[in-house]
């Protein structure tokens, strides 16, 4: 299978370090989205591609901003290509999304009363120890 084709303009210097790893997200990216969604719920069909969407965000985010392992040159060539997410890493920097699933999830259009998603509710003010996915994403908790 071709590379996926990225912009005229080489890749910055680092870029053989964070490849294969973005190769091998984009495999999977590839399996989940031709993945056979017979007997699945039409949401539960995209939950791994949110999931590996989710991934390789935050891949290139804590590479970043986490472990200073990246240059920002490389950082920006990520954002600009969209192998990252631009808002979700925005959102990250912000304090009380350190840990969003999705932006889906804080979309108030989304939701019939208005509010934000089921997985924005900390754990603690739960009424009993149930488990709750979120039908957007498949997420069970990213409030923290």
């Amino acid at each position: 299978m071709p590379k996926v084709r990225r912009s005229t303009k080489p890749p910055p210097e680092g870029w053989d370090l964070i490849e294969p790893t973005l190769e091998e997200l984009d495999k999977k990216m590839r399996e989940a989205e031709a993945e056979p969604h017979e007997g699945k719920r039409k949401v539960e069909a995209l939950w791994p591609i949110f999931k590996l969407h989710h991934q390789k965000s935050r891949f290139i985010y804590d590479l970043y901003y986490k472990r200073q392992a990246i240059s920002k040159d490389l950082f920006d060539y990520c954002i600009k290509e969209k192998i990252a997410d631009q808002n979700l890493v925005a959102k990250w920097k912000k304090s009380g999304f350190e840990n969003l699933c999705c932006l889906r999830c804080i979309q108030t259009r989304d939701t019939n009363f208005g509010t934000n998603c089921i997985c924005r509710v900390p754990k603690t003010k739960m009424q009993d120890e149930r488990v709750i996915q979120c039908i957007h994403c498949g997420c069970k908790g990213c409030s923290g």
